[in-house]
């Protein structure tokens, strides 16, 4: 009885949800549109031209702001678990990132070019126990950064979810040894009680894509 409760309340809050209701209006698959347009107002990451890589795309909202913005003459691959509608722009790959094979796949399509942005809104399967949700998201983040260093062009910029908890500390060292600057983005967007964050790495160096 109280988890029916729980999912009720949860489905009026989310039905009256500001950021749900704009985007219904404005055409966007998501509210989680624009927690990447604030970042992108803020921090300039997306531009006419660009090779960009969506990890965790579907629904889309991420593919979608990030072909408006880079005005169609640049390249977008998304890549999700799940199926995703076309992107008008956007190139989608499905399959599991965790997966060898899958990752295997994406590099080819990238066809040895160099990548300017990745972006990464991935997110594990809550399973409502703390320690383990907190473990796999940073799990995830771990694999793309991984990606990120190896296909990012020197000074290419990246951006990953990631739960505040243990381990954030972890891959936030790492992508200082990979970056020249990196901060934490809190988006407007972000539901408040949620303990998502975003780290942003900015100037990927040389020396990183090792390997």
């Amino acid at each position: 009885m109280k988890k029916h409760k729980t999912s009720k309340a949860w489905m009026r809050e989310h039905v009256t949800d500001h950021y749900v209701q704009r985007a219904k209006m404005e055409g966007w698959r998501s509210r989680a549109a624009f927690k990447l347009m604030e970042i992108d107002d803020k921090d300039h990451l997306l531009k006419p031209g660009m090779r960009v890589v969506d990890l965790g795309a579907a629904p889309g909202s991420w593919s979608q702001v990030a072909a408006e913005r880079i005005g169609g003459r640049g390249r977008i691959l998304a890549l999700d678990l799940l199926e995703m509608a076309p992107v008008a722009g956007v190139e989608f790959a499905q399959g599991d990132f965790r997966e060898d094979a899958v990752l295997a796949e994406l590099t080819l399509r990238l066809d040895g070019q160099p990548v300017d942005l990745v972006i990464s809104d991935m997110a594990p399967n809550i399973s409502g126990i703390a320690v383990s949700d907190q473990a796999r998201s940073v799990h995830l983040a771990e694999l793309a950064l991984e990606f990120a260093v190896r296909h990012l062009k020197p000074g290419g910029n990246f951006l990953v979810k990631i739960f505040q908890g243990a381990g954030f500390d972890a891959v936030r060292k790492k992508m200082l040894a990979a970056f020249d600057k990196v901060v934490v983005r809190k988006p407007k967007s972000s539901r408040d009680r949620s303990s998502e964050v975003y780290l942003l790495g900015l100037g990927c160096r040389p020396h990183s894509r090792e390997g």
